[in-house]
């Protein structure tokens, strides 16, 4: 169990920071997106579901049978503050990590510092194959079709209201939307700075 030393914010102004970070549903295609993406911009890519599963030492699925969602979400809650302030390439967000207010606050400071959150958003039919509806998805036994549509309905504002941009995955390649991101980013990049000159420019 973490100690949850870690403050929820503010994080420091001139720290290290993610240089985009992905939220969205399972399915949405985060982990294979921000590797597509880490590769292209050959930085790291960082996971918390894969930080979680190795500061617990087991599968995230054997932690809900174990110990329960609520120490699951303890232990999320300290991967995601961690990357948050550690990380400087691609960081991927486990699917109900924006349900923490910490990790809300942590993400806007990050936002505040002029860093990006995507939200991968993805229909249920283009999610089912990918997830596969799995086991190691604790929260989608039973019905694990009307529990995913359950979970993005109840999350899409949340997932909405943490991001800058949301892109659509259905029909498209990690490397695809990996292209769009950069692509975005190139091009408001490239607006801050005409934005910057225009302000330094003397009036007529």
């Amino acid at each position: 169990m973490p100690d949850q030393t870690i403050p929820a914010s503010p994080l420091p102004a001139d720290g290290p920071a993610p240089r985009v970070v992905l939220v969205g549903p399972p399915g949405s295609g985060k982990s294979t997106v921000a590797t597509a993406l880490a590769r292209h911009w050959g930085v790291a890519v960082r996971d918390t579901d894969a930080d979680v599963e190795d500061a617990a030492g087991k599968p995230i699925r054997e932690i809900f049978v174990d110990d329960g969602e609520a120490v699951f979400r303890a232990w999320e809650h300290d991967a995601v503050l961690r990357a948050l302030r550690e990380h400087e390439g691609v960081l991927a967000l486990g699917g109900g990590a924006v349900l923490d207010p910490a990790t809300q606050e942590g993400l806007s400071d990050y936002r505040a510092r002029g860093g990006t959150v995507v939200f991968l958003d993805v229909s249920l039919r283009h999610a089912a194959p990918r997830v596969g509806f799995a086991t190691s998805r604790p929260l989608l036994l039973g019905n694990p079709r009307a529990q995913w549509q359950q979970l993005m309905d109840a999350r899409r504002g949340t997932y909405e209201a943490v991001s800058d941009m949301r892109l659509l995955t259905d029909d498209q390649t990690p490397e695809e939307v990996a292209a769009q991101i950069d692509a975005e980013l190139a091009a408001r990049d490239r607006g801050a700075t005409a934005g910057a000159t225009g302000n330094n420019e003397e009036p007529a």
